[in-house]
């Protein structure tokens, strides 16, 4: 923000204080552009609204720049090659992506019923799109709903609900309310829409329509704990190899159940980033329990969105732990594959269980990623001990 409140420039963030210090350094200009350092050199405060997801972020930075189209986000932008949202004017409205230069050639102003963009990242914007789409099932076809009369067509939209992309067989006036809630969430009224649901919920409830009552409460579940991995952008990395794999692995360590701790490292391309580790005090177990440990701490690890999310998870165990793992993840909305090292008697691996495809390009990241997460919660557990027995 500029000399008298003009908003400069709006950005979203994973950390905040990661992209204000980017700014600052002292090659700015060979970094980023002269543009950029006049921007700094204008700016006089900042302000910030905290949102509950990356994807929230996309949408409220997405309409705050359309409504104030600031100097800096719009200074040599080509508006036309973004996408936008838009949501047809028919009886089966559709929702499609479409290029701004596309809108006025392709669409007529009677024919858009709502209008959203641009969205600068195009492939951001699509991955938003399919965490919208797992709570909103919605058409996006070529053509009309009323105008699919071909058997290919026909086929291929039988086959997109079988498949869960297409709603199932509803009334015009329910899927006039699905569209009425997508277009809620991306105008940025998600705390509307929850509401709006669960008077939804309960009315269903006092009719005893309690199958319908249970798939409204998976969307307010889904609304209230929307994980967005493929969105987040570790900005304190700006300049990191986006080739290059995070791997976190989780080991418990514990004497009959006493003084149990876990921990979490990472592996980060091929090398162990000891600044990353995490120690976890397991609060809800005091007998010997290590799927149950390690479930507390995945729940725990998964509520710091602030930390870079890894692309694969290791697990100290056998197919036990390596499905209380993806079971935490599945919860918790999470697509991540989980890896398990089976161990012999004296600790050694003695075989990995996961996805092929994964162990044989990662093996090697993963045993160390294995063996530093067996190190460090020895050496935490031991530690705990020993102030323990101090006391």
């Amino acid at each position: 923000m500029g000399a008298k409140k003009k908003i400069l420039y709006i950005g979203k963030a994973t950390s905040l204080a990661n992209r204000v210090r980017s700014y600052f350094s002292s090659d700015i200009q060979e970094k980023r552009s002269s543009l950029i350092e006049k921007m700094v050199l204008e700016a006089k405060a900042v302000e910030y609204t905290e949102t509950d997801s990356v994807l929230e972020a996309l949408i409220l930075e997405t309409n705050l720049i359309r409504t104030h189209k600031p100097f800096f986000n719009t200074r040599n932008k080509d508006d036309k090659s973004y996408n936008h949202l838009v949501i047809t004017n028919e009886d089966f409205p559709r929702v499609l992506v479409v290029r701004g230069k596309d809108l006025t050639e392709k669409f007529s102003e009677n024919e858009i019923q709502y209008d959203f963009g641009p969205f600068p990242s195009g492939q951001l914007f699509k991955e938003a799109l399919k965490i919208v789409r797992k709570i909103f099932k919605f058409y996006d076809t070529k053509e009309p709903i009323a105008a699919q009369k071909s058997k290919f067509a026909k086929g291929k939209f039988d086959f997109n609900r079988q498949i869960g992309l297409y709603p199932d067989q509803i009334s015009e006036k329910d899927y006039k309310k699905t569209i009425r809630r997508i277009r809620l969430f991306f105008e940025g009224k998600k705390q509307r829409l929850i509401a709006e649901l669960e008077k939804e919920m309960m009315q269903y409830a006092k009719k005893e329509m309690f199958e319908e009552a249970a798939q409204t409460k998976k969307r307010i579940f889904a609304l209230t704990h929307i994980q967005d991995i493929a969105l987040i952008k570790d900005d304190s990395r700006i300049y990191r190899d986006e080739k290059r794999t995070r791997i976190e692995a989780y080991d418990v360590a514990h004497l009959g159940g006493q003084d149990m701790v876990g921990v979490m490292t990472v592996v980060d391309g091929g090398l162990a980033d000891k600044n990353e580790y995490r120690k976890f005090k397991i609060k809800t177990f005091d007998t010997a329990n290590d799927p149950g440990a390690l479930k507390e701490m995945l729940e725990r690890r998964l509520k710091h969105p602030e930390w870079s999310f890894p692309q694969i998870i290791v697990v100290d165990g056998n197919s036990v732990q390596k499905r209380a793992a993806e079971l935490v993840l599945r919860q918790s909305g999470f697509v991540i594959p989980v890896v398990a090292v089976v161990k012999d008697d004296k600790h050694k691996p003695t075989r990995l269980i996961g996805q092929s495809d994964i162990l044989e390009t990662h093996k090697n990241s993963i045993l160390l990623a294995n063996a530093e997460s067996h190190r460090f919660a020895i050496t935490y557990h031991r530690n705990k001990r020993r102030k323990n027995l101090l006391k």
